[in-house]
């Protein structure tokens, strides 16, 4: 379910609210890392908060729980509607990272791959490559060192048949 910035703003608090609208579209990729990195830590320490403040007064409206004030809360629903809030927001910033760190390796990965391309083409064509098995007179083939097994594997099963009848007859006794 959307909410709105209107009920955004009646959820939150003003220091809460500056933080929930710097993890909205513009405002986030305006961040820099470090900042991003610092948002995320200051929403999820709130958010975490405002979790256990929600359990806390479903506790005290299912009667679990005492009550934290002289009388127990009746309703929820705004305590609710900020966790969801500071939730939603969380899920923006982590999403913004996440898009982040992909670009980077992406960037990383273009940028190793024109390095790989410069080596390739500034080795020489006529010396050999090093650590190659490839070289001369190209690959030899490595013997099979494990032995043959020469008994026919239908003599193997009439054998391990055999054991097994015998040894039913034993346990029969």
């Amino acid at each position: 379910m959307a909410i709105s910035r209107r009920e955004e703003a009646r959820a939150l608090s003003a220091d809460e609210h500056d933080l929930v609208q710097k993890s909205h579209h513009p405002a986030v990729q305006e961040l820099s890392d470090i900042d991003l990195a610092g948002l995320v830590k200051l929403l999820r320490e709130r958010r975490d908060k405002a979790q256990t403040e929600a359990h806390r007064r479903r506790r005290e409206i299912r009667g679990k729980g005492a009550p934290k004030g002289a009388t127990p809360s009746k309703a929820d629903a705004g305590s609710q509607t900020k966790l969801a809030v500071l939730s939603m927001a969380m899920r923006r910033l982590n999403g913004e990272a996440e898009r982040r760190k992909q670009l980077a390796a992406s960037l990383s990965l273009i940028e190793n791959a024109r390095k790989a391309l410069e080596m390739k083409e500034g080795a020489s064509a006529d010396g050999p490559a090093f650590n190659s098995r490839t070289a001369h007179k190209g690959m030899r083939a490595l013997a099979n060192k494990r032995a043959q097994n020469l008994v026919r594997p239908m003599e193997l099963g009439r054998q391990r048949k055999a054991g097994k009848v015998a040894q039913a007859k034993r346990d029969a006794r």
